[in-house]
């Protein structure tokens, strides 16, 4: 593909659907998530019951189970991605009003049914939109691509929070949700004006192949040892921000600084919008140096943005230098997930893209959920400086593994065989 100029690439028709479908992805999240906890509490529901419900989540850590089905079924409308896109869309469209309809003072059960079942299907949205992303985008677009859409999903968490908060405060919470069920109107119709990818590989042709090649092909294509590499890095590379995402709430609350809820309010919207800047700066800079040099520098500057909450512990409570701490670190972190996830891209076979896709993001998950769980306990035994200070230092294991399969100075690209999906391959086939 010939270089194009930055406003080329941005200005292309698949990035103003990536941008919608960005935001029809983020629409859920929250609805199942922090702002369903809000109306339960608004509703007297016990804070066990409330804490229980934070298993409702759990298909979004075990999404790669189905997503091979994804892979290897196409809907006989819209194509490959597309349709999938528009049937989870109306779905969910449908999910989440019935949610609306529920009385969870009456009896929390059914709430938690249906909110499983948006959860789910929003699990599956997002494996059709990481796929579509991966498949329409170019080489020059990944980085680009990334950007657009995490600009769309941090903006659909600005509205099922704000502003759902905003409005519950003046309608009742049935008709906020009802409200944001018919935002997902938003992702429908872009599902069916979105230019649809061009095929350059051939989709899996069994369910049992949808479930074994893409492993087989992840590892054939990288080599063990590189692809061992990959894994580890990706468990790696924002360990270090998530375990200060984990803590920073309590940290600024009572567990640390004291400040109230009313002086986090301010500090918490501008860090939401460093986040975005932060991403589309991340786009811009991937576009012109390209993705693994954006992984070497943005880990780097990740680091010395933890840094700004070592300084405010070792200060102490300090307004400016708080809302200085948070934005810097939120910016900070929207250049590094711009890259993480235009790297995730770029790792996909497009045969087998929504299937990789899930299963690499799950391993970042797991790095984000369950190795972060004792950090509370890590901060409690060697205190506040110490442990932001390790959490600076955590970005040295995954910069050490980059060398290893992105090197500042990467060999020109070659032509890599694609075992099972290029024709004339019987044997690969006859070795399963």
């Amino acid at each position: 593909m010939k270089n194009q100029s930055l406003l080329e690439v941005f200005g292309k028709q698949k990035m103003k659907a990536l941008l919608f479908i960005g935001f029809s992805s983020g629409l859920p999240l929250f609805l199942t998530g922090s702002t369903l906890q809000a109306w339960l509490t608004q509703e007297g529901i016990s804070l066990e019951t409330i804490g229980a419900f934070s298993l409702v989540k759990l298909p979004y850590s075990l999404k790669f189970l189905w997503s091979p089905i994804l892979d290897r079924f196409a809907p006989p409308f819209l194509g490959r991605r597309r349709g999938w896109l528009a049937i989870t869309q109306v779905a969910l469209l449908l999910a989440i009003a019935a949610m609306a309809l529920q009385k969870p003072a009456q009896g929390p059960q059914l709430l938690a049914i249906t909110a499983v079942i948006v959860a789910f299907l929003s699990a599956s949205q997002d494996i059709v939109a990481d796929a579509y992303r991966t498949d329409v985008t170019e080489k020059q677009e990944v980085g680009p691509g990334a950007s657009v859409y995490l600009l769309g999903y941090r903006l659909a968490l600005i509205v099922t929070s704000a502003v759902a908060l905003w409005l519950a405060d003046r309608m009742p919470w049935s008709i906020v949700y009802l409200l944001m069920a018919l935002l997902m109107g938003v992702g429908l119709i872009t599902s069916f004006f979105a230019p649809e990818p061009v095929l350059r590989s051939n989709p899996p042709q069994t369910l049992a192949d949808a479930f074994i090649l893409p492993s087989i092909d992840f590892f054939r294509r990288h080599g063990s040892l590189r692809a061992v590499s990959i894994l580890l890095f990706i468990v790696l590379y924002k360990l270090g921000d998530s375990m200060l995402k984990n803590v920073a709430t309590p940290f600024l609350l009572k567990k640390g600084l004291n400040f109230s809820q009313s002086d986090l309010a301010f500090p918490t919207g501008l860090g939401l919008a460093a986040a975005i800047v932060g991403i589309l700066v991340g786009g811009v800079v991937m576009n012109k140096i390209g993705i693994n040099r954006s992984l070497w520098i943005f880990a780097i500057v990740q680091a010395l943005g933890n840094l700004s909450y070592f300084a405010l512990a070792e200060v102490g409570k300090n307004y400016p230098l708080m809302i200085a701490a948070i934005n810097i670190e939120n910016f900070c972190y929207g250049l590094e997930s711009a890259a993480f996830v235009a790297f995730l891209m770029s790792l996909c076979n497009q045969s087998f893209s929504a299937t990789q896709f899930a299963l690499l993001s799950s391993l970042q998950a797991f790095s984000r959920d369950i190795l972060v769980a004792p950090t509370g306990t890590w901060a409690t035994a060697i205190g506040w400086p110490n442990f932001f200070l390790l959490t600076a230092v955590l970005a040295l294991p995954g910069l050490m593994l980059l060398p290893f399969f992105a090197p500042w100075n990467p060999r020109p690209a070659m032509a890599m065989p694609r075992p099972g999906l290029d024709e004339n391959d019987d044997d690969y086939h006859n070795e399963l």
